[in-house]
């Protein structure tokens, strides 16, 4: 029979950054006791976004910060939607170039992630923020 159950993952930013959520995400797809089915992940807000990446080596994440800091500097004079300061346009950018949602089978009871993978929230704004990553699962 196919179950569906709804949660939220509460994340205190301390500023523009990666914050993984894995661990917490495992809990509720161990929690539900689902054997199969699809974990749903949509985060609130339209300055940061979600990524699946890579949890061993941090380089990784800190090149891609340095890549998207490039791509979208803060403060670029083209921006005028500076109302919370100079990251206020590039946070949003940066969020409409990656993503603000992310689905992961559940295989066997678990997250069905690569060794390598792990769930995290790309915090794009300089200040801390509280974000709410919305949580469906679906699967039997």
């Amino acid at each position: 029979m196919i179950r569906q159950q709804s949660h939220h993952i509460a994340i205190a930013t301390r500023g523009r950054g990666f914050y993984e959520f894995t661990r917490e995400a495992a809990r509720l797809v161990s929690d539900a006791n689902m054997r199969g089915g699809l974990a749903a992940f949509f985060i609130q807000h339209t300055s940061a976004s979600l990524l699946i990446q890579e949890n061993a080596d941090p380089e990784v994440r800190r090149d891609l910060e340095r890549f998207l800091s490039r791509l979208v500097p803060d403060g670029d004079p083209l921006f005028q939607h500076v109302a919370e300061g100079d990251d206020d346009m590039a946070a949003h950018l940066r969020t409409a170039l990656t993503s603000v949602s992310q689905s992961v089978p559940i295989v066997e009871g678990r997250l069905g992630l690569g060794t390598w993978q792990g769930l995290y929230l790309w915090e794009h704004r300089l200040i801390p923020h509280h974000r709410d990553i919305l949580v469906c699962l679906i699967g039997e």
